[in-house]
């Protein structure tokens, strides 16, 4: 097997995330529920647009996130997602460029599908409540999948969002084709406890068939993929069906989960919580680094709860600072 050229790949929807705070009371007044992402049509989106208060306008999208952090540890890496020829779709093109990743689909024509969109509300709190409209993402399709380009990769990034918009799903199973025929790694998250209850059967036989080698989730979703109010019961039930999960917790750190055993890994503690949108996007990209350059799997853990303490400390999905920077200045040989 070859030396890859890439660490990463990130294959996911490409979403501009216009973020403003809002009261709780907001959150009910809209019937909205808290903490949680879900699809909303383009009358949706815009009703919310209108309803929010002053906001600011920022690349997103969960395996995009996850990309821009392995960019800013200094990773080699490349993204798949779909835009539009329109103006979010120039922006995020070019923020995804401007931070070193490789994004080469082509966008769909002007006038067809607008670039996805989601309104996310942060409350006091910092907790991220997200209202999604997928628009050009449904377009996402096997014929963005850059044979090479996965071939060359370490390890191929899905999110769980992807099984909204069926042809991304023949997209995904071409991808992690090219991948395992290659000799490389393929990993999943599973994005939201609502995403999981869409498509539990699915997720579970892509764990179970040895599709998946590395599984990210948290203690909601993996409650949720296993039917259990018991987070025990299924970090359990996990470790019987998993090749290499991560399983986040909060400020209680992560769990790192093998047919061997569990191991907790702390997290890095922060003074405030600003906003927790991307905090789960930003530890995979610690996690998956790590792997990508040998870490012993502890040590992908801790470096991945590292990187989401800095995200979680301002309003964005991405890093405000140099990760790279960052991370030796703890001490990781990066």
């Amino acid at each position: 097997m070859t030396e890859a050229r890439h660490d990463v790949l990130g294959i996911g929807n490409a979403i501009v995330d216009i973020l403003a705070r809002a009261e709780d009371d907001f959150i009910v007044e809209q019937k909205l529920t808290k903490g949680s992402m879900r699809l909303v049509d383009m009358t949706e989106s815009k009703r919310l647009y209108e309803a929010m208060g002053p906001a600011i306008e920022a690349s997103g999208g969960s395996a995009g996130n996850t990309i821009a952090g392995i960019a800013s540890l200094g990773g080699a890496c490349a993204y798949v997602g779909k835009i539009a020829d329109d103006e979010l779709g120039a922006v995020y093109r070019h923020d995804m460029r401007a931070i070193g990743a490789r994004f080469d689909v082509p966008a769909l024509a002007a006038g067809t599908l607008p670039t996805a969109r989601s309104m996310i509300f942060i409350t006091p709190d910092g907790e991220r409540t997200m209202n999604t409209y997928l628009g050009a993402c449904h377009a996402l399709g096997p014929d963005d999948i850059d044979e090479v380009l996965v071939a060359d990769t370490k390890i191929t990034y899905f999110e769980g969002f992807l099984w909204d918009a069926p042809s991304a799903r023949d997209a995904f199973h071409k991808a992690a084709g090219i991948a395992h025929k290659a000799g490389r790694q393929v990993s999943l998250t599973l994005s939201d406890a609502f995403c999981v209850d869409r498509f539990r059967t699915d997720f579970g036989r892509l764990l179970r068939d040895g599709t998946i080698d590395i599984l990210f989730a948290n203690d909601a979703e993996l409650k949720a993929f296993y039917e259990t109010s018991s987070f025990g019961a299924a970090l359990e039930a996990l470790r019987s069906e998993c090749r290499i999960a991560a399983v986040t917790v909060g400020a209680e750190g992560s769990f790192v989960v093998t047919p061997d055993g569990i191991e907790q890994v702390p997290a890095t503690e922060v003074d405030h919580v600003v906003d927790t949108t991307g905090a789960g996007d930003l530890y995979a990209s610690g996690f998956l680094y790590g792997v990508a350059r040998g870490f012993e799997l502890t040590q992908a853990a801790a470096l991945g709860s590292l990187v989401a303490a800095e995200v979680i400390t301002h309003v964005g999905p991405r890093p405000a600072v140099s990760l790279l920077d960052l991370a030796r200045q703890s001490g990781y040989p990066l």
